[in-house]
């Protein structure tokens, strides 16, 4: 297969997204105003509520099987993988850029979660159609197992983005509006050692106050409110990170893990692991003669909406990113580095290293997902998150322009490489 139509194949669907992204932001746009900020946040209500939960299951029930869970058992450790990685390098930015407190989480999830649900779906069936394809001369069957291997890979991919991703974007959020109650924004270094030296400093200012006698034009009152304007910010700061005890702790890990496994995405997603592992539960709305099989043609029906409507209110946020953005440049550039530079190298390796302790099928399709599932921009639901607890709406928008724009190219050259790997 050659490399103009490898670049056509992999780069349709990206130009997709951009399209429909920009449908998007005519719409949020003055020129017509159809997607206002309440729209866009009560569509992504609908999108977190309904679609997403009907695509996973719709999706599950169909295709997974109990053999095919035995043989394809590395690929939720696969993804794990590809979200410890992802997560660790993101800290990692974290730590030497700095970023405001409620930026964290978000950039922790742009670097760990990957769109492995819809590019998927489109690009790896499509490979299977090229001449040449290394995959096997046999189109029909590749295509099939091509489906089989991304539907699987968007189901388990959600339940890691629907707990894990969740979660981050989920306390960003609550931290955001913390700071916004308070109407204070600690420093982005804000660690222990910082808070101490504040502290420091702030003790040194005050004993240095006692002693000193006032100047002539300063009043008892406004040396009382130039003290006060400083405690609150290193209360405030240091309540953030001081211990709350481990009980304290344990409760409210629990109580995150409740909420999590009560979302209706994760919720929709072992529902449908349990109808397509159960052979008489799936033989209920699975097949031409199941008795409710309008039940599966309701749920994909709604489920085709979400990649629309997630792309549409993309773009619709993209109409504020490009104007209030505060987000360093040096922060995207990292993002785009780790996802398309560092994490297909550690894919190539972890593939490897499976396939040469036999953890793997013979399948040369398989590897290739696997190794692709390192490779793929940001997963799109961090938008629909982001609406959702509303935080870093406009920055992530900006991130996902960027890393789409550079997927068409990244994608096409990394697609290349593994099947070259695999041939």
């Amino acid at each position: 297969m050659g490399f103009m139509s490898l670049l056509l194949v992999a780069s349709m669907p990206i130009v997709q997204v951009l399209l429909i992204g920009v449908i998007g932001a005519f719409l949020a746009s003055g020129y017509s105003n159809v997607l206002t900020v309440s729209a866009r946040r009560d569509m992504n209500k609908v999108v977190f509520t309904v679609f997403t939960p009907s695509l996973m299951f719709a999706s599950l029930a169909k295709t997974v099987t109990l053999s095919d869970v035995i043989s394809w058992w590395f690929m939720p450790v696969n993804i794990g993988i590809t979200f410890l990685v992802g997560g660790a390098l993101g800290w990692i930015v974290c730590k030497i850029l700095k970023p405001p407190p409620h930026f964290r989480g978000l950039i922790i999830s742009f670097c760990s979660a990957g769109n492995l649900g819809n590019l998927l779906l489109i690009i790896v069936p499509a490979v299977c159609d090229e001449d040449g394809s290394p995959f096997g001369e046999d189109r029909s069957r590749c295509r099939s197992r091509a489906l089989s291997y991304s539907s699987l890979s968007m189901a388990l991919g959600g339940l890691f983005i629907w707990t894990h991703t969740y979660s981050l974007m989920q306390k960003s959020g609550k931290l955001y509006h913390k700071m916004q109650s308070k109407s204070i924004q600690c420093p982005a270094d804000s660690d222990e050692e910082h808070l101490a030296e504040l502290k420091a400093d702030g003790e040194a200012a005050a004993g240095a106050d006692e002693e000193a006698p006032l100047p002539a034009s300063a009043t008892p009152d406004e040396h009382k409110d130039g003290n006060q304007i400083s405690a609150p910010l290193l209360l405030s700061c240091e309540s953030d990170v001081a211990d709350k005890g481990c009980w304290t702790n344990l409760k409210e890990t629990l109580h995150q893990v409740v909420e999590e496994l009560t979302a209706p995405p994760t919720i929709s997603a072992i529902i449908g692991f349990v109808v397509g592992l159960v052979p008489w539960l799936k033989s209920l709305v699975i097949g031409d003669g199941a008795p409710l099989k309008v039940v599966q043609d309701s749920l994909q029906l709604m489920g085709n909406g979400t990649i629309p409507c997630i792309t549409l209110i993309l773009g619709g946020n993209l109409t504020q990113g490009l104007r209030k953005s505060v987000l360093k440049r040096a922060v995207i550039v990292a993002i785009v580095c780790i996802r398309y530079v560092v994490m297909p190298v550690v894919g190539i390796a972890v593939v490897h290293a499976a396939r040469g302790v036999g953890f793997l099928p013979h399948d040369p399709l398989y590897r290739y997902v696997l190794m692709m599932q390192f490779a793929l921009p940001p997963a799109m639901n961090i938008g629909t998150m982001a609406q959702l607890f509303d935080v870093a709406q406009e920055e992530c928008s900006v991130i996902f322009l960027w890393t789409y724009l550079v997927a068409a190219v990244a994608l096409t050259t990394w697609s290349t490489v593994f099947m070259s790997i695999l041939s």
